[in-house]
């Protein structure tokens, strides 16, 4: 007799499948046969219960997430600089002042 999966277990398995992407490996976790786990995906489906978003859905979906990827690595690179630079001017603020010897428009700044 076949083993007999309550319902809610099934649309775990789905739900897990959608968010990982890869059945084979949901299968694995849950010791299922990938092939149960991709009928139980087709019957959701079917069902309407977890409707499959088209390849071109897909495709933008995966784009934009390597896109945030790579903003989110500029941003982390900008607050990098913004605190370097935070720190350089409270050093520069605790550091003793120097006095420059400034010549006036009018000296020549030679010996007489």
């Amino acid at each position: 007799m076949a083993n007999v999966y309550p319902q809610s277990v099934r649309d775990q398995v789905v739900q897990e499948v959608r968010e990982v992407r890869n059945a084979a490996l949901v299968a694995r976790r849950h010791d299922l046969r990938e092939p149960l786990v991709q009928r139980w995906v087709r019957q959701a489906a079917r069902a309407g219960r977890f409707p499959v978003p088209d390849p071109a859905t897909v495709a933008a979906l995966t784009a934009a997430e390597g896109e945030n990827r790579h903003l989110k690595e500029l941003l982390g690179e900008k607050d990098l600089e913004i605190a370097i630079l935070k720190d350089l001017v409270t050093k520069a603020d605790r550091a003793p002042s120097t006095v420059v010897a400034s010549r006036t428009p009018g000296s020549r700044g030679g010996t007489a």
